[in-house]
């Protein structure tokens, strides 16, 4: 009778591994788009290093936003120049690039911010339907009734009046509770600054910085520009993303460089 019993418990076991498949994972890509006009090559050392640290080193630097898609949902991370501003404003918007393959701004379910500097907000506008995900210190400023120098406010007066959802983020975020995409606590550059793991399944997992680093030179020297916030949070957190990368085996997407923008696919081509 025991046999018996144990056989019915064993095939039940097995027919209710069958009747309820394990969750198949997410289908997850990504694609970057120029956000902004690069300027001609710049002198970095003065400016990105407060020990000096790059000689008379020269640099382009980019303005790159990115899209992340999540089986049917969408994820925009930065919003490039406004296209108003002069002499960067991009050549193209990011309502007209998401044109390209169909989507349209209100499908967009989340915009996630690195930090509130103009480069890297300026079309959030565009898409006031998402749910903002940002540093709960960078919110603050964004809202503050006197927010600090270089807070760019005035594309978020839809959240700041309540029109639009914000979940300003204190902690790591799992965006989509699954792991697949998590904003990173990366405070320095500015109070709350975030940056952005996605785990691809093919190319593997992407940490893109934000402004935690600025070039490949600033993230090898552990580079501090001058007019970071807080130069022992900007190490600590340039040592997170090292330490992320190692043990994820990441590659590192530092959105200024066009070094690094060019190791994901010219869109409409995503990064899967």
């Amino acid at each position: 009778m025991n046999r018996i019993l144990t056989t019915f418990a064993v095939g039940a076991t097995l027919l209710a591994g069958i009747a309820v498949p394990a969750h198949a994972a997410p289908e997850l890509s990504l694609a970057r788009f120029d956000c902004g006009t690069p300027q001609p090559p710049t002198a970095v050392n003065q400016r990105f290093s407060d020990t000096y640290a790059y000689g008379d080193l020269k640099l382009q630097l980019v303005f790159s936003c990115y899209l992340i898609k999540h089986d049917d949902d969408y994820m925009l991370w930065d919003t490039g120049h406004a296209m108003t501003m002069p002499n960067v404003a991009p050549k193209t918007s990011l309502v007209d690039y998401l044109a390209k393959i169909d989507v349209k701004p209100d499908q967009i379910k989340y915009v996630g911010i690195s930090h509130y500097h103009a480069d890297h907000t300026g079309q959030i506008a565009s898409f006031p339907n998402a749910t903002l995900l940002i540093g709960a210190r960078e919110w603050d400023a964004i809202s503050s009734p006197k927010p600090p120098e270089g807070a760019n406010v005035k594309p978020f007066e839809s959240w700041v009046k309540g029109e639009s959802k914000v979940e300003p983020q204190t902690l790591d975020k799992d965006v989509f509770g699954d792991g697949s995409v998590i904003v990173l606590r990366t405070p320095g550059h500015t109070p709350g600054h975030s940056s952005l793991l996605v785990k691809l399944a093919q190319m593997g997992p992407v940490i893109i910085t934000g402004d935690a680093v600025h070039f490949r030179e600033n993230y090898d020297s552990d580079g501090v520009p001058t007019s970071n916030y807080d130069r022992a949070q900007t190490v600590a957190s340039i040592e997170r993303l090292k330490k992320i990368a190692a043990n994820l085996k990441a590659t590192v997407i530092i959105q200024h460089d066009a070094r690094d923008v060019d190791k994901l696919p010219v869109f409409p081509a995503f990064a899967k």
